[in-house]
């Protein structure tokens, strides 16, 4: 199973993963990367910062996978605030 890094760019500040995690494709380092971001959201806040922040996925050979901004990961929460019958 390939393994993937979820570091994360904050201006030019670079937060690197150094473990790493075994996933079985890119589709779920996605989804793994959008979990990640929301949970950082919501112990966090929506700071100006973080919303310019990105998660880099990259593998074992260093190359990014995918790079995911924090503020696509907000763009499909749904509304909390809406009753559901």
């Amino acid at each position: 199973m390939p393994r993937y890094f979820f570091n994360t760019r904050i201006g030019d500040e670079l937060i690197v993963d150094p473990e790493g995690e075994d996933l079985r494709n890119p589709d779920r380092a996605w989804e793994v990367a959008r979990q990640m971001i929301l949970e950082v959201v919501k112990s966090e806040g929506a700071q100006p910062a973080l919303m310019e922040a990105v998660i880099e996925v990259t593998d074992d050979d260093g190359e990014i996978v995918l790079e995911f901004p924090f503020t696509e990961a907000l763009l499909d929460i749904p509304d909390q605030s809406a009753t559901r019958h």
